[in-house]
């Protein structure tokens, strides 16, 4: 019974490392898919003249995950008639869909700013608060694959490790 339980441990604490290393690895993942989702935005609004719902629509499609779920969103309340702002509906569809994420405050904070000066000014204003955050998120990017290098390895060795540690002292 012992065994069987040592064994339940060690497998629970090595998932539980190798999840929070997936969290690791999915963040520069995820903030290379935003970063094509806003360059994809940028043309839309920019080269194909394309109305925001449309080419938020457009985005979602061309992009995968939680991702796409907020601009397909944003897109899905902008197109109904209650007349929110744009501002409003991307801030409700970023805060819904960030949890789904493995991004952080830091990126979350840069949304929300291009969120507010989205869809009230001209094309080339817009276009300049895109790129904008394309160079925020650029840092960001390059700072989470930091993180992936330092900690990743390591979650994966400390899940197994600590388990290895409780089965020691039960034993």
């Amino acid at each position: 019974m012992k065994l069987l339980g040592a064994v339940l441990i060690l497998i629970a604490g090595t998932m539980i490392g190798f999840q929070q290393a997936a969290r690791y690895a999915d963040r520069p993942r995820q903030l290379r898919q935003l970063a094509h989702a806003l360059q994809r935005l940028e043309t839309e609004i920019g080269y194909g003249h394309t109305p925001l719902p449309e080419a938020l629509e457009r985005t979602a499609n061309a992009s995968a995950g939680p991702v796409a779920s907020i601009f397909r969103e944003t897109a899905e309340w902008l197109w109904k008639p209650e007349g929110h702002s744009f501002q409003e509906c991307w801030e409700r569809a970023v805060k819904a869909n960030w949890i789904d994420t493995s991004m952080k405050g830091n990126e979350q904070s840069v949304m929300l700013r291009l969120g507010s000066t989205l869809g009230i000014s001209d094309k080339e204003d817009q276009m300049k608060h895109l790129r904008m955050a394309l160079t925020q998120l650029k840092a960001e990017e390059d700072a989470a694959r930091d993180e992936q290098g330092k900690y990743e390895k390591m979650w994966k060795s400390l899940g197994a490790l600590l388990a290895v540690l409780i089965i020691i002292l039960m034993l």
